[in-house]
């Protein structure tokens, strides 16, 4: 990609990429540690709500104090420092920011700062994967239509499994699965804040002195993010959800092929060009060998003999039949590998991964039996999980986007494992989240057939 390169001549030609961070929470702190130490790459400006949080965090990573002192974003601009800002919209607004990274996590902020960054030209790199799967191929097409790059974030799984995706096609390979590992047991589904320590072995307090968020930690334990994510790579890929979802299924990185692979050759999936999500632990709590807990992976067909042939002579592990063959990478290191996409979209105007349409949707499915009344609270709470389903099955249910399911009231009871419906809530159309989501699915209805997508 020769980034690095394009970068050093933009710092030695004193004109670099100039970024605006939103929000200086995990993801946001990783990339800034690394930001300062790239080339070609100025942070002229950070928001956050909480300017302590943002100053504690800039101090965890390193950053000497006087890199954020500038009192003013033309001083930041000016002098190669930071402003730190309350204020989003006016760093958004900031003349001279030319990428936008938007990792407050939180989707109807992530839609609001996109909207205004494609306003003001900037492109956008969404760490916020909540807010792309809610309202992402809309964003896609807004910022398209703006002149300006709308992008997943490097780093972060969505846009390393797009990459290898990407990789496999380019080669001429039919992909038949990609995802990424993650700790699942069916029980997790029912996990809430209070129960979530206890699965990854810490107390409370072991968590409240590493500063973790047990509703965001959750999230990623009772298999919402794990759908948000699949979600994100079937929209940016074309790879089309299995109608049932995830099957998280046990699997280490030796059998991928093997366990990844349509039904109908012996495998677990219901058909080629889907996602999924392996497990890292037996149904029973033994650890898979050779897991892929922390990985991305894709798995992909041998279009004939002699490439079946290939994949022996070069050590690839296959199924029995030869056929299947899959890539992986046991690792993603999140924030710190998003300098990729800063700089993929400052120099040349493209993303690392992108919607492309609407074909997976993540929707709010109960917790345990849920009384009419109760208000909802969202990605990793007490009442609901998101469940991945094909677009189409989504808006035939008239299901509830897990983004929008946090601080709205029941109106009916519903009974455990059942999807919450639009129609079960009090919504108010008036917000702006909600108003770009129903023009969303105004706009794309139901995705292609599956067939077309492959």
């Amino acid at each position: 990609m020769f980034l690095h390169r394009l970068l050093a001549a933009r710092a030695a030609a004193g004109d670099p990429i100039r970024v605006g961070v939103i929000g200086a929470g995990k993801f946001g702190t990783m990339f800034l540690a690394q930001a300062r130490r790239t080339p070609g790459l100025h942070v002229m400006a950070i928001a956050d709500l909480s300017l302590p949080r943002a100053r504690a965090a800039l101090e965890r990573c390193g950053w000497p104090a006087e890199q954020y002192a500038a009192p003013g974003f033309a001083e930041a601009r000016a002098g190669g420092a930071t402003h730190l800002t309350e204020d989003a919209a006016a760093l958004i607004a900031a003349d001279g920011i030319d990428v936008v990274v938007e990792a407050t996590g939180h989707p109807a902020a992530g839609i609001r700062h996109a909207l205004a960054a494609f306003a003001h030209g900037r492109h956008v790199a969404m760490v916020n994967v909540e807010a792309d799967v809610l309202a992402g191929p809309l964003l896609a097409r807004r910022a398209a239509a703006a002149g300006v790059a709308y992008s997943l974030a490097y780093g972060d799984q969505p846009a390393l499994i797009a990459e290898m995706v990407e990789w496999a096609r380019a080669t001429g390979f039919r992909v038949v699965c990609a995802g990424k590992g993650t700790k699942y047991l069916p029980a997790y589904h029912a996990s809430t804040p209070d129960t979530v320590w206890g699965h990854y072995g810490l107390t409370p307090e072991d968590a409240a002195a590493g500063g973790m968020n047990p509703q965001m930690f959750n999230s990623f334990l009772d298999g919402t993010k794990s759908a948000i994510e699949m979600a994100a790579v079937a929209n940016a890929t074309g790879l089309t959800p299995q109608a049932h979802g995830l099957s998280f299924p046990p699997c280490g990185v030796d059998d991928l092929p093997r366990v990844l692979r349509p039904a109908a050759a012996g495998g677990s999936l219901a058909h080629a060009g889907t996602v999924e999500v392996v497990s890292s632990l037996e149904r029973d709590g033994r650890p898979v060998f050779r897991d892929l807990r922390w990985g991305v992976y894709a798995v992909f067909e041998a279009p004939d003999d002699y490439v079946a042939r290939c994949f022996r002579e070069y050590g690839l592990v296959t199924d029995p039949s030869g056929r299947y063959a899959a890539m992986y990478k046991p690792y993603h290191l999140i924030g710190l590998e998003l300098g990729v996409t800063v700089a993929m979209a400052g120099l040349r105007g493209e993303a690392t991964g992108c919607a492309t349409g609407f074909r997976g949707d993540v929707v709010a499915t109960a917790k345990r039996d849920l009384a009419e009344g109760e208000v909802l609270d969202g990605e990793g709470g007490y009442r609901v999980y998101g469940r991945l389903m094909p677009a189409a099955d989504s808006l035939a249910l008239g299901g509830l986007p897990l983004g929008l399911a946090h601080g709205v009231r029941l109106q009916r009871p519903i009974a455990a494992g059942a999807p919450v419906r639009w129609s079960d809530v009090a919504v108010d159309e008036a917000v702006e989240a909600v108003r770009v989501r129903r023009e969303m699915e105004a706009a794309f209805g139901a995705p292609p057939a599956r067939a077309a997508a492959e």
